[in-house]
């Protein structure tokens, strides 16, 4: 039979496609089921949509010693210790001011919750899909004979790691905690730093499979609300069989989904989430990740280190510029290079060009082909160095960095000028706070080395203004890319490339739009403002040394005989 044949006789009109299976198949088929007081065909059922896995338990036991009952749960998800002692075993024996007393079996449901558990999260319910879907969270189900409810209570327990400084954050002055994996962790670890009743989370499920919880945090009264209802309906909309990292969120929810630009920023640390909070952002947390989205972003943030607000005003002006010079040097010196030697060596000066001629003789390649070559292979090394174990990736990147480089020199591949230039610019590559703002530098490299390769100077320029172009149009959740630079705002300018003293930057970013936009109040400003008190100053005080009357000059700072000391 032909493979023709054979699809035409599968897509024959009036016959139905095979159905595909279906996600959570269990939690659909049960959509319309509801619990009964038949504890037997509630144990069949369960049995029917869970009953597969060696690790989902089927727990009989006596309620009070008199009543039919049966715990659901899996055995990986809760903790064995308190499902022992807080549950089964408060079940199983009558508490004391019930004993002697009639239990009718109409109230069981309310001794349950309000008089035998000692848990603290616990919830009646009659759909039997939920009741499944609390189960495969980790949840314990609880069911007895003649109860038409199930009794859902909380006995999750996932191992974790430790809370522990963040491996693509590092800071010298700062906090030292980072996001793990737990969802419940991570919020604890903001509301440490936020506690305020105006802190908000709010949860909604993501996934119709790994039914993931996905979190947007924010401060009411701060943050706008049409901005929140904003990040709300991206998250609603958002339709995959699952979300296994808050990557997968930030691919759905971003603007533009074409640009190499991110417009979503991420990051691991809780007080830079708490920083942006208190700015009127809005962060999104999912369970299983480690990383913190932060929307809406622009631009300048993506340059910007936790540590920019410990230290002193002048130190990090100066830090941010070096950064700065870094991110021009990552982007064009490539580029610069290849258009100045191929087709502008006039513009080189006369003693440094006989040093680049002198270097370059003998190499078979023009400098453009020369230049990619160098920096496909400084992609490659760095991509090796990342994915190898840490013992390995630190001595292959100094072998690939001296020792390759230097063969490649001394064959005559490349010349001594194109390693230099290729290590600035990796170096300023590194220097770039986001990794994922780096990796768009590093993918705009290559189109500018081939225009700088094709037209010279011309073809640079004409890729920076299509970069600068590109930037001017995007927009993060409806702010523009290039704010507060474009457009201008003076008071959201004092921290750009330069960053103003923290009391003089008394209003919230306007671009947000917040609700309330006075951050630093005027009385605190009026006083930094005023003369510092030199209150131990020795010409104001005296100057008393061993407790010793000799040398000691008056308070008033005037000589015995009223004359004025000097």
């Amino acid at each position: 039979m032909s493979l023709r044949h054979w699809l035409s006789r599968m897509h024959q009109p009036g016959k139905p496609a095979a159905a595909r299976p279906v996600p959570n198949r269990a939690i659909q088929q049960s959509e319309n089921e509801t619990v009964t007081g038949d504890m037997e065909l509630m144990i069949d059922k369960v049995k029917s949509f869970l009953g597969d896995s060696d690790d989902f338990v089927i727990r009989r036991f006596l309620i009070f010693g008199r009543y039919d009952a049966v715990l659901f749960y899996y055995s990986s998800l809760v903790d064995q210790r308190e499902l022992n002692t807080e549950i089964i075993r408060s079940l199983m024996y009558l508490p004391r001011h019930l004993e002697g007393k009639e239990i009718d079996e109409a109230r069981l449901e309310e001794l349950l919750l309000n008089e035998a558990l000692f848990v603290g999260e616990a919830t009646s319910i009659n759909q039997m899909n939920l009741v499944l879907e609390r189960v495969t969270q980790g949840k314990t189900a609880i069911l007895a004979q003649g109860m038409d409810t199930a009794v859902v209570v909380g006995t999750r327990q996932i191992d974790k790691r430790s809370i522990d400084q963040p491996a693509t954050e590092q800071v010298i002055r700062g906090p030292r905690e980072g996001f793990i994996e737990h969802l419940d962790t991570n919020i604890s670890l903001l509301r440490y730093r936020l506690q305020s009743a105006d802190f908000c989370v709010k949860t909604l499920t993501v996934g119709r499979i790994t039914k993931t919880r996905v979190s947007y945090c924010y401060i009411k009264g701060i943050a706008n609300d049409a901005l929140v209802h904003e990040v709300e309906d991206r998250l609603n909309a958002i339709d995959i069989d699952g979300v296994l990292d808050t990557g997968y969120v930030e691919q759905f929810i971003e603007d533009n989904h074409w640009s190499p630009f991110p417009q979503v920023q991420n990051t691991e640390r809780p007080d830079k989430a708490v920083a942006n909070m208190l700015e009127g952002r809005i962060v999104i947390l999912a369970d299983g990740s480690p990383l913190a989205l932060i929307v809406p972003t622009v631009l300048n943030q993506f340059y910007q280190a936790a540590e920019d607000y410990s230290e002193r005003f002048l130190l990090v002006s100066f830090i941010r510029l070096a950064r700065l010079v870094a991110l021009v040097f990552s982007l064009v010196t490539p580029s610069l290079y290849v258009s100045v030697i191929s087709f502008n060596p006039e513009l080189i000066p006369t003693d440094f060009a006989v040093a680049v001629a002198g270097g370059r003789a003998g190499v078979p390649f023009p400098s453009v082909v020369e230049v990619l070559i160098m920096e496909i292979s400084m992609e490659v090394l760095r991509e090796a160095t990342v994915r190898l174990p840490q013992q390995v990736g630190g001595a292959l990147s100094i072998v690939g960095v001296l020792v390759i480089g230097q063969a490649a020199v001394a064959a005559g591949f490349v010349s001594p000028i194109t390693v230099v230039v290729i290590a600035l610019t990796t170096i300023g590559s590194f220097a770039t706070p986001a990794y994922n703002a780096a990796l768009a530098l590093r993918l705009l490299r290559f189109p500018l080395i081939l225009l700088a390769g094709m037209f010279g100077l011309y073809g640079v320029t004409v890729g920076l203004i299509l970069i600068a172009n590109h930037l001017l149009s995007l927009k993060s959740f409806g702010i523009p890319y290039l704010s507060p630079l474009v457009p201008g705002n003076f008071q959201a300018m004092k921290d750009t490339v330069f960053r103003a003293p923290l009391w003089w930057m008394t209003k919230r970013p306007s671009l947000l739009h917040t609700q309330n936009d006075t951050r630093v109040s005027n009385d605190a400003v009026e006083k930094i403002k005023q003369p510092p008190s030199n209150t131990l100053d020795p010409l104001m005080v005296g100057n008393q040394r061993e407790e010793l009357s000799d040398g000691i000059s008056p308070p008033n700072n005037d000589a015995p005989d009223g004359s004025r000391s000097h």
